[in-house]
Parts: C-alpha cells; structure tokens; sequence
C-alpha cells in the first residue's frame, strides 16, 4: 500500500524526523491559506499522487508571492500529470502539498528496502539526491552505501555515523544525520513498510539535516496492525480494477498485455504468465484466486478481467489441490453465462476431481477450448487471442 508525500511526513513527525512545515490543500483557496500560516517568502506547490518524478513533470513548483501560490495551485490541480512512473497516460492531481521553503546548501539520497539475500533491512545512502536512484546505481554504482542491519541490534550509532561521512556530511551535523537515519528505520521497522525513501535528504545553509520528501509503502499482509495507516489509504490513486478485486480477497494486478490470467497460487500464476510470454503472448494480469475460491469469486473474478479494454482470451490455469477442479469448473460455467463471455476461453485443469471438472466444462454447451498441459494451454491461447 503506497500513501501521499505529505502523510508520510505526518508520519516522519511522529517519529521525531525533521521535515518543512507544511499541509495539503484540496482547492486553491486552501493551497492559498496554507501559504499563509506559512513564514514565506518562498513556498513550494507540490502535487500529491503516488508517482515519482514528479518535478520533472511539472508537478513541484516555487511560489515567490501568495499570488503566484495561487496561480500554481490552479495550474497543477485538476492536471493530468505525467511522469516515468506514470505511463503515458499520465494521473490526475487531486491534492497539493503545500511547504515552506528550504535553503538547500546538499542534496542527498536515503532509502530503505528489505534485501532478500540477506533477509535483513537494507539502508542505501548516496550523495546523489534528486536524481532517480535506478540510474545512480547504473551510472556510479560506487556512489551508493549499504548498511545490512542486524535486526537485533537495529541500526547502530557507529554505523549510521559511518554512512553520513561517506555521502558527504560535515562532522558538526552528522549527529542530526544519525537521529535522521535511526529515526527513519524506526520508522521503517515499526509501521511494517516495504520501502521507506527520503530523495532528497538535504542539509541546509546552516547545518540542519532535513527530510524535503518521504515515500513510504507498506506491506499489505502487515495492515490490518496499522488502522491509522489504512485510513490514509487513497482509492483514487489505485487501479479501480485491484480496488474491486480486494474487496473480494482476490489478488489481481494488472498488467499490459490481452491474454487474461485466472489462476489459484501466486507461484502457478507466476509460471502460467512466463509460459504465456514463452508462446509470444502478453498476460493482462495477475490473478490468483486462492484456494477458497467460490463460484462468486470466480464470476467476479471474470467481471474484472473483461473491464480490461484490450482482452482477447482468457487462461484459465488450475491445479486441484485444497481447490478441486469440479469446484472450479462450476464457477467458471457459472461465470461464462454471467457476464455473456464473447473472448476464447481456455482451461486447463489437473488434480483433484480433474475428471469430473472436465465433463462440467464439457457438459456445459460453451465454446471452451480444453488444454492438457500449461504448454499446450499457452500455445492455445495466444493463439486465440490472435484470432486463430
């Protein structure tokens, strides 16, 4: 789950971290009373979506007079802004945040991920903040610093201290560093998050260690922990698609592709996707039903992938184990006359009353093409979504 700049700085706060004053604002006469409880005389109109690289876009703008404050915010709400993370169709800005100034002497990057090779927290710090992190590591890989830290010990004085010389801050403020980057594994540690970012970092004109951005998500499985986090969940930013999905506790994501995936298990899903993509295809989502899955999970399910404007054919991929075949088979009849299937349809079914599933499908007077194998599944749908 992914959450706006301005509360994960609520959160920073929380915590201790130091961030610029600010608020969001969801109109120009909101983004203008904001500016003014702010001290000025420089604001910063930044639009709120759950992208990066949104300077680039156009979306992060100074304001030098509350005049200028509201002509930015007329100018960045409503637009459809369009960044590297984005695609071309760009996102809507439905919210501003807007700061106070900051007097930046160095920018710098910080983030935090879980590494899975050493299933530890993994703190990486670089001198190059405000650029995308991606091609620092491609372009100056020497440039980026990585501390795995001890989940027992968490991240030690000696070692955040460390980081802080080597991206390049001056001894009198690396004890404001050190309380920055403790604080933000505290923060990392105790809200259960997948990614906590500052880019940039910055250390002002006089010493102070700031955090001009934050981006945080969180992990989903860790949520129903953190009430106050889900309720800074914004539907509006999500794929109306997964929104739909979640509320039936299907795991679906969408993809770019026109050949529908349903599938029960994220490592079969996985596969069934690369062995589509190994035939020519392009799988349009990840759909994995699980192993309760209901006639009404599986119209739902079906309903979802045909909102997919680009679908061609649909994969049905199952192997009967806690989900037995007959099970599915009904859903997928179920779901076939429910939403009056025009896209080909393929099944293949192997486990668990595999038979019987399959004289379900057979018995069923829909135009269903039956597959044995993942192999011939794939070959058979690309196929069909082809025309073929």
């Amino acid at each position: 789950m992914k959450i706006h700049e301005y509360q994960g700085k609520e959160i920073f706060r929380r915590f201790g971290l130091a961030v610029p004053r600010g608020s969001p604002a969801f109109s120009v006469d909101e983004a203008v009373r904001v500016a003014k409880a702010l001290p000025g005389p420089v604001w910063v109109v930044k639009a709120q979506i759950h992208a990066g690289g949104r300077g680039k876009g156009g979306g992060v703008k100074l304001a030098r007079s509350l005049d200028e404050v509201r002509a930015l915010a007329g100018q960045i709400l409503g637009m459809q802004l369009k960044t590297h993370q984005t695609g071309p169709e760009g996102q809507k800005v439905r919210r501003l945040l807007i700061e106070e100034g900051a007097d930046i002497a160095k920018e710098l990057y910080v983030g935090m991920v879980v590494d899975r090779t050493t299933q530890r927290v993994a703190l990486m710090a670089s001198s190059e903040g405000g650029m995308d992190i991606e091609e620092v590591a491609a372009k100056t890989p020497e440039k980026i610093h990585k501390v795995f830290v001890d989940p027992k010990a968490g991240l030690t004085d000696r070692e955040a201290d460390d980081v802080a010389r080597k991206i390049g801050i001056p001894a009198a403020s690396v004890p404001a560093a050190r309380a920055m980057l403790k604080g933000l594994y505290k923060v990392f540690d105790e809200t259960d998050a997948s990614l906590a970012e500052i880019n940039p970092m910055i250390l002002t004109g006089d010493g102070r260690v700031v955090a001009l951005d934050a981006k945080l998500n969180f992990d989903a499985n860790a949520l129903f922990r953190h009430p106050d986090i889900v309720e800074m969940r914004d539907l509006e930013e999500e794929d109306p698609a997964e929104v739909e999905a979640s509320k039936f506790d299907l795991s679906y994501i969408s993809l770019d592709g026109d050949i529908g995936c349903l599938v029960n298990g994220a490592g079969l899903a996985m596969a069934t996707m690369d062995t589509i993509k190994l035939y020519g295809g392009e799988p349009a989502n990840f759909l994995d039903v699980g192993g309760g899955a209901t006639a009404e999970k599986v119209t739902e399910a079906f309903k979802i992938m045909l909102t997919n404007p680009h679908l061609k054919a649909i994969l049905v991929n199952i192997f009967g184990g806690i989900m037995k075949c007959d099970t599915i088979a009904e859903g997928v009849v179920a779901a076939s006359k429910a939403v009056s299937l025009k896209v080909p349809l393929v099944v293949r079914m192997k486990g668990t009353n595999e038979e019987i599933g399959r004289k379900i499908l057979a018995d069923s007077g829909l135009p269903i093409i039956s597959a044995s194998n993942m192999a011939e599944a794939a070959e058979k749908v690309v196929a069909a979504a082809r025309g073929k």
